[in-house]
């Protein structure tokens, strides 16, 4: 359960690959394969794991599907590709270690050359997952590299090859479907700041793994208009960053659009006392906090706070950042 693909984004996936017939190499207990089989007339379902291809067959027989024929083997194993006839898709979901220091492409098993030279023969299309984790610049293929968030964490990368591939690469948000891909042409040369103004915006994570910033600040001036100001980047640490501006606006590709309520030295005593005075009941603390510290410091923030809304604290070196969220659902 911990690796099966969540409905949303096996959802998102079958329609993107719809097609007449498609292989689902690795399809452990089918949490994709239903999808691609409500989008597709016929879906082969290859699964080395006997227990996992009973599960898929049962999860199947549960929507009713009827339209998927299951082989249980090594998806390499010549025996089982003649099982398979020429496909219009080939989706590969391998396996690969559960913890690794380094995420590589070399750990993905069965391996993607050999997935594309085994199968070769019955397509030119394929598109294969991989740990989400993985740098743009581990990924040599040529290919499509397709980051997915979902509700506001990175969570897939998909690889797409062929005639699958429509751009270098790709920044998806979930549950709301919007996309971000490179802008070629002008772009707008963005200027750290360490300076926060009186808006923040944290870009959902598929934006930052792709390395679309750039583009997502040239559709925020665009909606923002010339007299506006211009967005900044502000970086609170190496895992945190946030763009920042006078200007208010909504984007579907940022994960929070804040309000700046106050930055000042990072105390947690003075700050509880001003949240006392700001109706706040809880805080998110987004700072790179020592573990065996973090409830210290949240609890003493959080002191006797009884107010009803949610303050997010950034951290950079020793001044703290609060932060109200907007536009909440």
């Amino acid at each position: 359960m911990r690796f099966a693909t969540p409905e949303p984004i096996a959802r998102y996936r079958a329609e993107r690959l719809k097609c007449r017939t498609l292989a689902d190499i690795s399809c452990g207990i089918g949490g994709q394969t239903i999808f691609f089989a409500q989008q597709c007339e016929s879906v082969y379902a290859v699964e080395i794991d006997p227990k996992k291809i009973e599960y898929a067959k049962k999860n199947c027989a549960m929507y009713g599907l009827d339209n998927v024929k299951f082989i249980c083997g090594d998806a390499l194993d010549p025996k089982i590709i003649e099982q398979i006839p020429a496909v219009d898709v080939v989706f590969s979901d391998p396996y690969r270690p559960a913890e690794e220091k380094e995420r590589l492409v070399s750990c993905l098993l069965p391996a993607i050359p050999n997935v594309l030279s085994a199968y070769g023969e019955k397509t030119k299309n394929f598109a294969f997952e991989a740990p989400p984790q993985m740098p743009l610049e581990r990924i040599t293929f040529d290919c499509e590299k397709e980051y997915i968030s979902l509700d506001g964490q990175l969570n897939r990368l998909t690889l797409y090859f062929g005639g699958l591939k429509q751009n270098d690469r790709l920044a998806v948000a979930l549950p709301a479907g919007e996309g971000l891909v490179p802008k070629y042409g002008f772009l707008p040369q963005i200027r750290e700041t360490e300076k926060m103004k009186l808006f923040a915006y944290e870009p959902e994570p598929s934006v930052l793994a792709a390395e679309l910033i750039p583009e997502l600040v040239r559709t925020m001036m665009q909606m923002a208009g010339p007299f506006m100001g211009a967005f900044e980047l502000f970086r609170v640490d190496k895992k945190r960053l946030l763009l920042t501006s006078e200007a208010m606006i909504k984007q579907a590709m940022i994960k929070n659009h804040y309000l700046v309520l106050k930055v000042c030295p990072f105390e947690p005593r003075k700050i509880n006392k001003f949240l006392k005075g700001m109706n706040v009941g809880s805080v998110v603390l987004r700072a790179g906090v020592k573990p065996e510290e973090y409830w210290e410091v949240r609890n003493e923030v959080e002191k006797r706070l009884k107010g009803k809304k949610t303050v997010h604290l950034f951290v950079k070196g020793g001044t703290a950042i609060l932060c109200e969220v907007l536009f909440k659902d």
